[in-house]
């Protein structure tokens, strides 16, 4: 029995390692606004947060999972991890996203953007320790538009290779948790033909009045998900997204939960929170997207 478990998990480790292809780097020089930048990547397994996450990013990369070609569908999600604009939850909001999504045939592009810098190896104590203070809100402001910025490259990225990876390119979406929430409901406002989010996922996100402006004509659908008892109190972002979408005349679907608090991602809580991702798979079959292009 023992033996049988153990060629199962390397059975699925060599899944997993070969649909997570490949990294590119999301500029060939120095990313715009930040070309100053001189940190190295990092990644913290053992903080407050109880998960892998990868901090003072500097160079934007986007690691890329393939689907088998017999499922293969045309569709891509770029996906972008929370965590404060500080760091990345690297796996609930990112890999464990893309392993599951890549399954129903969808090309993934985890997106790894821009963060600013900890200082300490503990970049979620940092954050902790930060958090509600005028320091915090002030590096928090000056990295979100170079946040928000990787978000829109990663799209033309996307878009421009479509056929390298046989993706459509009017299929390219994006889904973001908390901070990367921010970052995926922000491509949704002030696009151009080649940055345009085809659909877009916020989940949990940081989406306040300020980051928002008029809902374009031609907005893409959204798909939107948080807990009531988010300890952040970002529900009602959700909310408001969800009540202007629907105002504008536009596709929108919001699922509320009564409980599974911030972050909760990919995480096991043995609480409905546990099968948002159904839900948003139930969500693109409805729009069409887990349908084979033609």
């Amino acid at each position: 029995m023992k033996k049988t478990i153990i060629l199962f998990a390397l059975s699925l480790s060599l899944l997993v390692a070969h649909a997570q292809q490949k990294v590119i780097q999301l500029y060939s020089g120095p990313a715009p606004g930040s070309e100053n930048w001189n940190w190295d990547e990092k990644v913290n397994e053992k903080n407050m947060w109880n998960t892998k996450v990868v901090y003072n990013v500097s160079r934007p990369t986007l690691t890329v999972f393939t689907p088998d070609a017999s499922v293969a569908n045309g569709t891509a999600v770029i996906i972008c991890p929370g965590g404060a604009f500080h760091a990345l939850s690297i796996n609930s909001e990112g890999f464990d996203v893309a392993s599951w999504l890549v399954k129903k045939g969808i090309v993934c592009f985890v997106l790894k953007y821009r963060l600013a810098h900890s200082l300490t190896d503990d970049p979620v104590k940092e954050v902790m320790d930060k958090s509600g203070k005028k320091e915090f809100n002030d590096e928090n402001a000056a990295v979100i538009p170079l946040e928000i910025a990787d978000g829109r490259t990663a799209i033309v990225y996307v878009r421009k290779h479509a056929s390298e990876y046989r993706i459509s390119p009017d299929r390219i979406g994006i889904i973001g948790f908390s901070a990367g929430g921010t970052v995926t409901a922000s491509t949704a406002y002030n696009y151009t033909a080649e940055n345009r989010p085809d659909f877009v996922a916020p989940i949990y996100a940081y989406m306040p009045e300020f980051l928002q402006s008029t809902v374009p004509n031609d907005a893409p659908p959204m798909f939107l998900a948080a807990a009531t008892d988010d300890q952040l109190g970002l529900a009602p972002h959700s909310v408001d997204l969800y009540n202007k979408w629907v105002a504008a005349k536009h596709s929108a679907e919001l699922h509320l939960y009564a409980k599974g608090g911030h972050g909760f991602g990919m995480r096991t809580q043995n609480i409905p929170t546990d099968t948002w991702i159904d839900r948003f798979a139930d969500w693109l079959n409805a729009q069409g997207f887990l349908k084979s292009a033609k």
